[in-house]
């Protein structure tokens, strides 16, 4: 049994005559009567009663008809979403935090463009929040579920973070075989009136009682700063394992879970570049570590 069988069957279901199906199909009618005749016999049914009107199904071949055009509406819809996608055009204002931004979606903004050429993206990657419903992008990556405005939400997955340090700092310095011991190396993380959400809390959470000595609002500076040896620093482990000489401390005792939400405008979530854009997001983010 194949498609092609399945198809005509349909039209003579909708064509009793085998001249008009013929017709309709660019096929003589002793093909078309072959073809249903072994479709009968593949399927073990009697699909039609023969009578002067024509062809007319029969029980069995009103309950596949109505199987196949499930079928065929669905392989129209298919058809219909992939011409869809392949003309989708316009631009896509994203904002992200900027360590996800620069370490994970840049990189991959290249395999996108190739499957959607005719989209273009702005990757707006900040310390900070980029506001969707004051409407300064399409859609924003953020780091707590958004509460209010009208828009779309989805959360893009969990991800870790630990306290890492760069092999040569590590071998210059006192081991650290627990949390007492990092009173006496150089701490690196935000400066703390500029820190944007209280996810980023880290050593609140995890180191009370230390403050870090070296401090940036950019996440990527201060993996700049560990990777160079100036320290030690809570990271997340996407942008760590970029890095292959930092070293994970205590990380059995010192690792914390967040999160990453999806949040769009309602106004333009339906659009095909947004979802395709948001579709490629949660594909891409499904293994981050």
């Amino acid at each position: 049994m194949n498609w092609d069988d399945l198809k005509i069957f349909l039209d003579v279901s909708r064509q009793p005559k085998l001249d008009s199906a013929a017709t309709h199909l660019h096929l003589d009618a002793t093909t078309i009567s072959r073809r249903i005749k072994r479709l009968e016999q593949e399927l073990g049914l009697t699909l039609f009663e023969r009578t002067r009107r024509g062809h007319v199904l029969t029980p069995s071949g009103e309950r596949l008809a109505a199987r196949v055009e499930e079928m065929e509406s669905l392989s129209l819809d298919i058809q219909s979403e992939s011409a869809s996608e392949k003309s989708a055009a316009g631009r896509i204002r994203l904002g992200v935090t900027e360590g996800l931004g620069s370490a994970v979606i840049a990189p991959a903004l290249g395999a996108f463009k190739r499957q959607h050429p005719k989209i273009d993206v702005d990757l707006i990657a900040l310390s900070g929040f980029v506001s969707v419903p004051k409407r300064q992008a399409d859609m924003s990556i953020l780091l707590t579920r958004p509460s209010a405005g009208r828009l779309k939400v989805r959360k893009l997955t969990d991800y870790s973070l630990k306290l890492y340090g760069a092999a040569g700092y590590i071998d210059r310095h006192p081991p650290v075989a627990s949390r007492a011991d990092l009173q006496h190396h150089t701490l690196i993380g935000y400066v703390d009136d500029l820190i944007y959400s209280s996810q980023l809390r880290y050593f609140d959470e995890l180191l009370p009682g230390l403050t870090p000595q070296l401090c940036s609002p950019s996440i990527v500076a201060q993996a700049e700063m560990v990777s160079a040896g100036a320290g030690l620093g809570i990271l997340p482990v996407f942008m760590a394992e970029r890095l292959p000489h930092l070293k994970p401390i205590l990380p059995a005792d010192i690792h914390v879970t967040r999160s990453f939400w999806l949040s769009l405008h309602e106004d333009v979530a339906s659009l095909t570049r947004n979802r395709l854009m948001a579709d490629f997001l949660g594909e891409l983010m499904q293994d981050l570590p």
